[in-house]
């Protein structure tokens, strides 16, 4: 009489038919949903998820004898649990990435290219003059200012300095184009 009910749609049977069978249903799931299928769902959600589904669709079922749809619900739930944890199969296991890890961001032929690139420019700085050597190396990789180039280089201002290392980068870059591979 009361899966009639359901069938035709009354709202008040479906929750007196969910009140009769959930707590039944939700002792026989307890423990059967491992905790890694489990995401943000608890045992009683995946029951009543699978209920109301399958209560939805009652048009197939036949009750045959007492206690048919207690065992056809939990056919249902099996069949939910069984999804979530193919489901979960299918996903990767997290891992946890160190915080010491580091990566440089270059690929191997970025690290071969940049090997090159230092070679040469190493080499076409060896053939600069030792003043064009010093203000290329002071400015360019210990980061001087140009008052601490003015300094060092022995030249009256720091605008001084600075046409001296634009001059030396500029012979620098001759020296590379005349050395880069054709």
């Amino acid at each position: 009489m009361l899966l009639s009910q359901v069938r035709a749609g009354d709202e008040d049977a479906m929750n007196r038919l969910l009140a009769r069978c959930l707590p039944s249903l939700l002792r026989w799931a307890h423990g059967r949903l491992p905790a890694n299928a489990r995401d943000a769902n608890e045992t009683a959600d995946v029951v009543q998820e699978a209920v109301i589904s399958t209560l939805r669709q009652l048009g197939h079922f036949e009750a045959r004898r007492e206690g048919a749809l207690q065992a056809y619900l939990r056919t249902a739930v099996a069949r939910r649990i069984i999804d979530l944890i193919r489901r979960r199969r299918r996903r990767p296991e997290p891992t946890e990435v160190p915080d010491n890890l580091a990566d440089d961001g270059t690929s191997p032929l970025d690290r071969a290219i940049g090997a090159e690139n230092t070679a040469r420019y190493e080499a076409a700085l060896q053939r600069l003059s030792d003043l064009d050597r010093e203000a290329i190396v002071c400015r360019l990789e210990m980061q001087y200012s140009y008052d601490e180039l003015a300094v060092a280089l022995n030249k009256p201002t720091h605008n001084a300095a600075r046409v001296a290392v634009m001059r030396a980068i500029h012979r620098l870059a001759q020296e590379l184009q005349s050395t880069a591979p054709s």
